[in-house]
């Protein structure tokens, strides 16, 4: 199978520090599609003219992991597509044996690979497993079973890969996780590492409002409360603890993770951007 009917899609957000270790890993006949969550003409010249495979696609705006995915991934033109954090670096042989796996395996919908860290919690009698979830930070799609038709774009970060696994299982598609394929992941890296601060209270704010998001999505709206509502109470009660502590740091993360819950609780839609300009 040729490199031709892959198309790498990679989603950033200030990311400069990592994306350039992941697009070195790449091999230079694959084509990959960028998509910056910003307005910066000035990353767009500039990676587009160290790479000659890449084209960068700029959003205008932040506008999430889930939307950005689904801007590159209606670009893609090729049979298959792989989705690629920018803090993730491939292995040796990683695209061919993405390939060949697809190619042995026609019917499959999701393919992923494993992390070095997964390798030896896998069974080691079979290479190939079908799963019922994949971790985000690389997904191989076999993009005529979607039918343009991928993440949900109400998620703007987290849950978004979980969803997707559970629409396609939902819909009788199969999932594999593949042992030969490796690719090194940071993790929590994507973005530089600016502002701890306006980091964790965005990451405790879609937590939480994707959390509660995606249980009312499947199982309902009481269902999904009776699994929020000890978090609510948790982080109301450190909320008041940090107030009288005076630690304004962690009273606002908290306070992050408690507007998350109720926002979404109810129905508004996943708002909160963290400050980094």
């Amino acid at each position: 199978m040729e490199s031709k009917e892959l198309t790498i899609v990679i989603v950033t957000f200030k990311s400069e520090s990592k994306i350039y270790s992941c697009l070195n890993s790449i091999p230079s006949n694959i084509n990959i599609i960028v998509v910056e969550n910003s307005n910066n003409h000035n990353f767009k010249k500039k990676i587009e003219k160290m790479y000659s495979n890449v084209r960068c696609i700029l959003s205008g705006d932040n506008v999430g992991y889930s939307i950005a995915n689904n801007l590159g991934l209606k670009q893609v033109q090729t049979k298959f597509a792989l989705i690629l954090n920018p803090d993730a670096v491939l292995g040796k042989d990683a695209i061919n044996n993405f390939l060949l796996v697809a190619e042995k395996n026609t019917d499959f919908w999701l393919l992923g690979p494993s992390s070095y860290q997964q390798i030896k919690n896998l069974p080691q009698d079979k290479d190939l497993i079908e799963v019922n979830n994949l971790k985000g930070f690389a997904i191989f799609l076999n993009m005529k079973k979607f039918n343009n038709n991928f993440f949900d774009e109400n998620f703007f970060l987290y849950f978004e890969e979980i969803d997707l696994c559970t629409r396609v299982k939902k819909s009788g598609g199969k999932i594999f996780l593949n042992k030969k394929i490796s690719i090194k992941h940071e993790g929590a890296s994507s973005v530089d590492k600016m502002k701890f601060l306006e980091l964790e209270k965005n990451r405790n704010w879609h937590w939480m409002w994707s959390t509660f998001y995606y249980h009312k999505k499947y199982r309902g709206f009481l269902i999904a409360s009776l699994i929020i509502f000890p978090k609510l109470i948790s982080a109301l009660s450190k909320v008041v603890f940090y107030q009288l502590t005076f630690n304004n740091k962690k009273k606002n993360i908290y306070f992050c993770r408690m507007s998350g819950i109720i926002n979404s609780m109810i129905g508004k839609k996943s708002w909160y951007r963290p400050s980094l300009d």
